[in-house]
């Protein structure tokens, strides 16, 4: 890992100061969820984002970047949720717009997710959630309204760039580009790559995420109110270990899976999560990074294909890695094709900006073994995935 960039440094020392509340996180809870109009009934939407940062504060090796990204992250959260509950009191017919026929793009981290998700969001028949809507979720906006909101995700690319400048190598983000909605989605495993939350995991995998899921349509309904309706095309890595809850609220959505060789996506994962980690917790511990994260990806492949039975053959896409990953020109059509989407000229001349590597950014190195972690631990965690990846590696 290089050494801590200056910028980072500035920002610890200036944050200093107000690291100490971290000693007392239901204080600083109720500071936070006094800001916002929660709703009758989302008590326990609250309670468990106290429990939250809670458990944030108490990893010792957090920073007070860190602590300010903790706060940042249940504040957008609370907000989020009550603008959301609120617009729906004020407009209900928001829960009336239908959500039809959505494509979901699933699949380990690093399968060329963000790839499909960008191919596909280049017709303008597909409806792609951008960063500062997901960061923002509102009604049409007025210029002024659009404009902080997009200056707003803006500074958080901008400072994730500037204290780790690697990071935009392996996983670019742009405020007006289409992402994942993960930022949506109120309860992931992401905090786990910001700061070491133990406790969090074990009550992560008790819950019920169908309330989470029925939250998120509601987003996109918000999103799609007022607005012309179009497919929408959604993506995240997160969604692999909660297939049985998203088809419940959406029945009628197609599933597009993702796969690579689990040895190449876990190195890779790992040095994602080193380089955005970098920017919460000193010091890091590299072996911890690779035992957490390999446990967490392979149990959300386990649960993913104990979900992956009950999806209707139709409702069900997967995409080789080598379709999008190596040859996308062949591949992009045959992406469009399966999902029932119009491949034209117009779009495919588009496919370079998508599929051109970002501007300045270097190419990415990983290595299993600076995570503690070897090639046959990974394929033993993949047994049951690496035997359904050979027979979709087959077409």
């Amino acid at each position: 890992m290089p050494a801590t960039p200056l910028a980072l440094t500035l920002a610890n020392l200036l944050l200093r100061p107000g690291f100490g509340a971290r000693r007392n996180p239901d204080r600083v809870f109720d500071r936070l969820i006094a800001t916002t109009a929660q709703a009758d009934g989302d008590q326990l939407f609250a309670d468990d984002f106290r429990l939250l940062l809670r458990n944030w504060s108490r990893d010792d090796s957090l920073t007070p970047v860190g602590w300010a990204s903790a706060r940042a992250h249940v504040r957008r959260q609370l907000s989020n949720r009550a603008r959301i509950r609120q617009l729906i009191s004020q407009h209900p017919a928001i829960e009336r717009e239908p959500i039809e026929q959505p494509v979901f793009v699933v699949g380990l981290p690093r399968t060329a997710t963000t790839l499909t998700h960008s191919i596909l969001s280049l017709s303008a028949e597909h409806r792609c959630p951008l960063l500062w809507e997901l960061l923002t979720p509102d009604l049409e906006p007025t210029p002024d309204q659009r404009r902080r909101a997009i200056t707003a995700a803006r500074r958080m690319v901008g400072a994730i760039d500037l204290f780790a400048p690697r990071f935009r190598d392996i996983h670019p983000l742009d405020a007006e580009r289409p992402d994942e909605c993960t930022f949506a989605l109120p309860h992931t495993v992401m905090p786990l790559s910001q700061a070491r939350i133990p406790n969090y995991t074990a009550r992560h995998y008790e819950r019920d995420f169908v309330p989470d899921y029925r939250y998120l349509k509601q987003v996109f309904q918000v999103l799609q109110y007022g607005r012309p309706r179009r497919r929408w095309v959604l993506k995240s890595p997160m969604h692999l270990e909660n297939l049985d809850a998203l088809r419940t609220v959406f029945p009628d959505a197609t599933v597009v899976w993702t796969h690579r060789d689990p040895i190449t996506v876990v190195a890779s994962f790992c040095s994602l999560v080193e380089h955005g980690m970098a920017i919460t917790v000193h010091p890091l511990d590299l072996h911890g990074i690779g035992a957490t994260w390999l446990d967490v990806l392979s149990g959300a492949m386990t649960r993913g294909l104990a979900a992956r039975a009950s999806i209707p053959p139709e409702a069900l896409v997967d995409v080789p890695y080598s379709w999008l990953g190596a040859h996308p020109a062949t591949g992009a059509p045959k992406l469009y094709e399966s999902i029932g989407a119009r491949w034209t000229s117009a779009t495919a001349a588009r496919l370079p900006e998508i599929t051109s590597r970002p501007k300045g950014t270097r190419p990415h190195s990983y290595d299993l073994a600076r995570y503690g972690l070897t090639r046959a631990g990974v394929e033993s965690a993949f047994a049951d995935y690496n035997t359904l990846r050979a027979k979709v590696d087959q077409n």
